[in-house]
């Protein structure tokens, strides 16, 4: 493959983009949107918001292997194409709901389970896709223009979506989503480079084809600590994510918009990541960028439950802008390494596997908040989250992480590149 000029020239990756950040948009909306139905217009309880997030994942957990499996074999366009669809359909269904009166906790739930499933294969495919699309030179930076899109959705949703919630109210601002999601399945459909599907006569048994994703996964020394720092992380945040609309409107009496204020500017924290995250890389090493991103996340994430001590929304600001800074360094670095290490072939099982092992934790991290919440209290459980996250660090900063510059472009079953000693970083 010849490298291309720039990926601003490459017009299947604009397409790609501008899916994602309309949907991200549509997205960041509707996770305010969401829970503050729940609260504000079905009084949902803790262990209901618990229930709300859990089904939001749990899907990851219970389909996420096949689905690595099945993206494999089928065309991956087509299954971008699919899921936004579905998931358009299925949100869409909410601001009907209200608007005829028959708005309930039962469909929120269902609307969550489904969208959470047609996310599973839209994730699955996604990070599958791209390395099909972009030069193999040029995947760190596809990857941090998307999350630069991201970021950027973080920025402007939640804030847009905190002034929108006081004017058309959280069922109808749900629409915006299920409308982003038509348009991303539209830009995604008008990608030109043809789309391969594996030949037929190569499967094997499904249970085969999964294994071989999960082995590489857990087989891979690097892999597998960074794969146990994700998950254990994503188990506490969930905990924290669960309770964060409670504590913000219940316990600090917040108000939606300060909600969207604190959320819109926490996450110019996740622009700066990934503008930053390549730089970063370079400064430190792109593997010790992983575990040193991880450290610099713990005294932000402790700034969420010292908000009720006082001055709550710089607080919250402070910790949003920060934790999302790391999130995105974390997963601009990780996310390339694996998706150069991997064979083309094995792509869909791997990112499969990895969803499984780190997403799976999310659905569990939403039934512990929301049973810990209510047992011991929204602040203690907050508390407990952030200890949480240093056991997560304790993954990659106990590994040999800490003493690589580089990180490998593929990998054998043979010993890993020698450590080097941890040095100055240049100036200029």
């Amino acid at each position: 493959m010849t490298r291309p000029a720039g990926l601003w020239q490459h017009r299947d990756f604009r397409q790609l983009w501008a899916a994602e950040t309309v949907s991200q948009i549509g997205t960041q909306v509707t996770q305010l949107a969401l829970p503050v139905v729940a609260v504000t217009y079905l009084a949902a309880s803790p262990l209901q918001m618990g229930y709300l997030t859990a089904l939001e994942t749990v899907a990851f957990l219970v389909i996420g292997l096949p689905a690595g499996a099945w993206v494999d074999r089928w065309r991956r366009k087509r299954v971008l194409v699919t899921a936004d669809v579905v998931r358009a359909v299925t949100l869409a269904s909410l601001p009907i709901a209200y608007l005829t009166g028959v708005l309930t906790l039962g469909q929120l739930f269902v609307v969550a389970a489904v969208t959470g499933a047609a996310t599973v294969f839209f994730d699955v495919a996604y990070q599958s896709y791209l390395p099909s699309l972009v030069h193999r030179d040029q995947i760190v930076d596809g990857n941090g223009k998307l999350e630069a899109s991201r970021a950027v959705a973080q920025v402007a949703g939640p804030g847009a979506a905190g002034v929108l919630l006081r004017v058309v109210g959280a069922p109808l601002l749900i629409a915006l989503d299920a409308v982003s999601f038509l348009l991303s399945a539209l830009f995604i459909g008008a990608i030109r480079q043809p789309d391969r599907v594996p030949d037929r006569s190569t499967r094997r048994r499904l249970r085969t084809e999964i294994g071989e994703g999960l082995s590489f996964v857990v087989r891979h020394p690097l892999l597998r600590r960074i794969v146990a720092c994700t998950g254990t992380s994503n188990l506490f945040s969930m905990i924290t994510t669960t309770l964060l609309v409670l504590f913000a409107l219940r316990e600090l009496d917040l108000s939606e918009t300060d909600l969207g204020f604190v959320l819109s500017a926490g996450a110019v924290g996740g622009l700066l990541g990934a503008v930053t995250a390549a730089r970063f890389a370079r400064r430190v090493g792109e593997g010790r960028a992983i575990p040193l991103s991880v450290l610099v996340a713990l005294p932000f994430a402790a700034l969420t439950p010292l908000a009720a001590l006082g001055a709550p929304v710089p607080l919250l600001v402070l910790s949003q802008f920060g934790f999302s800074w790391v999130v995105v360094v974390y997963n601009v670095t990780q996310v390339s390494f694996r998706q150069r290490l991997c064979p083309p072939q094995l792509l869909g099982r791997m990112n499969a596997s990895v969803r499984f092992l780190v997403f799976g934790t999310m659905p569990l991290g939403g039934l512990l908040g929301g049973a810990l919440g209510t047992w011991l209290g929204v602040v203690p459980t907050l508390w407990i989250a952030v200890g949480g996250q240093a056991l997560a660090a304790a993954w990659v900063t106990l590994s040999p992480l800490l003493g690589l510059r580089d990180l490998p472009d593929e990998w054998d079953g043979g010993r890993l590149p020698d450590a080097e000693p941890v040095a100055p970083a240049a100036g200029g």
